[in-house]
């Protein structure tokens, strides 16, 4: 759920085929070739590429690693300090995902006080996404200039600051200002997170932290209503809320600005350059990072931030099927906050508090689909071996095709049976494990999928899916109380569930002709395409 940079997807790739004991310098030099070309001629860096005794010139002075096992290499870092960091990461995660959530509780009560309309009150949902979509185009460019560190700092200090306005809000004016631009900043750890952990971990490892990344994306939610809910129902009041979100805030903010580290390997290479320059100034005068000389001027970052990943929505049909199938997917999640209290309130007269327990079942159900995303990555070691580090894109796909039909059917379930008061309360509840399970594993396995497939430019299909997503999951609770009231649980159940069917091939029809669709892509190197090839030649020389 996370973007990362150009430079750092590649630094991460080689890393990956080091671990697996394959390295294939053609491939490395062609990664190079591609990543330089696109730079120079795709419209990042004005300047003509030097010739090959510049180039060999200036390589001598670049600063990199000291060697394999330099200890200031994230990679090398030990695997219980890893582990700290990717706790941290989870935990900031939770954090916002929690804050995005809970005052979905409140927003009865909030409605009452400031004597608005309930469709005015949704708002306070929909304006913290809607800061999700403009956030990731300031946390992702911003990462990638300055390193993941700072812009944490900013962040998350301000994000806690934020809840001041909604916590002390004298009107919904406030509220919903306050709520926007908590939401802009609380996105930097959605963004970057993800992008730590492939800073940290090789492929082999990267599997199990992903996994419990992705639980946490899905655990925040499931929580929020639950303990907001009992807040409300207190002596405490709605305000509560806030507060006890400030405080969670507060406490995750002071952990992380004395606990994580810089763990973005250009950032860390350009302080080694300026740490070395600054204390033998002559004899190191010509040292330089390569982050250093990147295009850093406003087209530059305009062109690979805002320009580029809306160019590849439109060269990619790719991208373009899993934004669409991932925006519905995370859409449906939010949908559920508000359909959740017309199934278990108005039908069968739940409290709120008692409402906010049923997404336990997400919660269980997220977990499941983890759990499962692990099982299915057992087999990527012995894929990163004998692919030489790029496995077949398609392989990332087994959880989305076990998961689009379970989605379905966790869907129609949830609608058909939470219609009628009759049906006793834990048969709708059970339906939630089934869709909690699908939207983690869809998640996972088509995020991955995008990684994979775009290697270096997946950040810029992270962006625009991240952007796209959070738009949608913004419009969703807008109608979704009147549509389940109006239409019925059933039949907007029903609705919902004929847009997952329309979906539900999409992963099989990739993992079939995936392949083919790379071949004629723009953005997809496809370099297991070229491996494929080579594998094919010397198993015809071995036979012959």
């Amino acid at each position: 759920m996370s973007s990362d940079t150009t430079r750092s997807s590649v630094t991460v790739i080689e890393s990956d085929r080091r671990s697996a004991n394959f390295v294939d310098h053609d491939l490395e030099r062609e990664i190079a070739r591609e990543e330089k070309a696109f730079e120079s001629y795709g419209g990042d860096d004005p300047h003509e590429p030097p010739d090959n005794k510049d180039e060999e010139q200036a390589e001598v002075n670049m600063v990199t690693w000291d060697g394999p096992d330099d200890p200031t290499n994230p990679h090398n870092w030990s695997k219980p300090y890893k582990w700290f960091i990717t706790v941290i990461c989870c935990v900031m995660t939770v954090n916002v995902t929690f804050a995005s959530s809970a005052p979905t509780s409140a927003s009865t009560h909030i409605a009452k006080e400031f004597g608005v309309s309930a469709e005015i009150s949704y708002l306070i949902t929909t304006l913290f996404l809607i800061g999700y979509v403009v956030g990731p185009m300031i946390w992702g460019p911003g990462s990638e200039l300055l390193g993941r560190r700072p812009i944490f700092w900013v962040a998350m200090t301000c994000y806690t600051l934020f809840h001041l306005g909604q916590a002390l809000a004298p009107n919904m004016e406030t509220l919903l200002v306050t709520r926007f631009f908590a939401g802009v900043f609380a996105v930097a750890p959605l963004t970057n997170c993800g992008g730590v952990i492939a800073d940290i971990w090789d492929a082999a490892g990267r599997g199990l932290a992903t996994s419990l990344f992705v639980a946490c994306v899905f655990v925040g939610p499931v929580l929020g209503p639950i303990v907001a809910g009992y807040i409300v129902e207190s002596y405490l009041g709605w305000r509560w809320v806030f507060w006890i979100m400030m405080i969670f805030a507060g406490t995750c903010t002071v952990i992380m600005l004395f606990t994580l580290p810089e763990t973005f390997a250009p950032v860390i290479l350009q302080n080694k350059a300026r740490r070395l320059r600054r204390v033998e100034p002559e004899r190191n005068q010509k040292l330089y990072a390569e982050h250093e000389r990147l295009d850093w001027s406003f087209s530059g970052v305009i062109h690979r931030t805002i320009y580029r990943p809306f160019y590849m929505l439109y060269k990619e049909p790719i991208l373009v099927l899993v934004t669409i199938y991932i925006s519905v997917v995370y859409g449906v999640l939010y949908a559920l906050f508000e359909a959740f209290p017309v199934i278990f309130i108005e039908k069968r007269h739940f409290t709120i508090a008692q409402n906010g327990l049923i997404f336990i079942g997400v919660g269980i159900g997220s977990t499941i689909g983890s759990l499962l995303n692990m099982w299915f990555s057992l087999h990527y070691p012995r894929l990163i071996k004998e692919w030489k580090g790029f496995p077949p894109p398609e392989e990332r796909l087994y959880g989305a095709m076990l998961a689009g039909p379970s989605l379905v059917i966790g869907v129609f379930w949830l609608g058909w049976t939470g219609q009628y008061p009759s049906v006793p309360w834990y048969v709708p509840a059970i339906g939630t494990i089934l869709i909690g399970m699908s939207v983690a594993l869809i998640f996972v396995s088509l995020l991955a999928y995008l990684i994979d497939t775009y290697l270096m430019y997946s950040s810029s299909a992270f962006a625009v899916n991240t952007m796209i997503r959070s738009a949608v999951a913004a419009a969703f609770p807008l109608f979704t109380v009147q549509m389940f009231t109006k239409l019925g649980v059933n039949w907007a159940s029903t609705l919902l569930g004929i847009i997952g069917i329309v979906l539900t091939p999409s992963p099989f029809l990739f993992y079939k002709f995936g392949a083919r669709i790379r071949a004629g892509s723009t953005f997809a190197p496809g370099i297991d395409l070229r491996i494929a090839k080579e594998l094919e030649l010397e198993k015809q020389a071995g036979t012959a």
